[in-house]
């Protein structure tokens, strides 16, 4: 990753900022919020950034917003930076599991909790499909690259092919839909 750093970010302003993102957002919603802070808010990574960031997060094992986290605070300020955002991206939504666990423990479903816990789930959904426009915008280079998001989400949403084929097949095409090629015989 090449872009530019914010220089003057401390550990504390990490974990504070994180802190806020973790607090403040929900589900898969939390890119969104990530993308909102680091990007427009904070300006501490481009756009660029936090698109190589969010792709490396996501072949990571574990959840997308807490790898980016690492990324992002270890790129900010090395592993301590790493360290204040995972603890600030977590600490909000552990101390809320915990509560809500005992919560449910004590009342059961009920269908005011089954309720809540729908609304969020929509409103994460929501979200998600923010962000999706939003980084689309910026990261997909023509219609080639359209069509290779919307046949994707077909094969897996409509026609449940197994995520790790379809993944398998979209990449090895698209590889070979962006080779380098000889002048003037550009596929786009």
């Amino acid at each position: 990753m090449s872009s530019p750093v914010a220089e003057d970010v401390t550990v504390p302003q990490i974990f504070r900022a994180f802190l806020l993102i973790g607090a403040t957002s929900f589900g898969g919603g939390v890119v969104a919020y990530l993308r909102s802070s680091l990007v427009e808010k904070h300006r501490w990574i481009d756009d660029r950034t936090f698109v190589e960031c969010l792709a490396i997060g996501q072949t990571l094992p574990g959840l997308n917003a807490t790898n980016m986290s690492v990324l992002v605070g270890d790129r900010l300020r090395g592993a301590a930076g790493a360290a204040a955002a995972v603890i600030g991206m977590c600490l909000p939504g552990a101390l809320l599991m915990f509560a809500a666990g005992v919560a449910f423990g004590i009342h059961g479903n009920r269908s005011v909790v089954v309720a809540m816990l729908h609304g969020v789930a929509a409103a994460a959904t929501g979200l998600v499909f923010a962000l999706t426009v939003q980084i689309a915008k910026k990261a997909l280079a023509g219609a080639g690259d359209l069509l290779f998001v919307l046949g994707t989400a077909a094969a897996v949403s409509l026609f449940h092919f197994k995520v790790l084929h379809v993944l398998l097949v979209a990449g090895a095409l698209s590889i070979w839909w962006h080779r380098p090629r000889a002048a003037g015989t550009a596929s786009e």
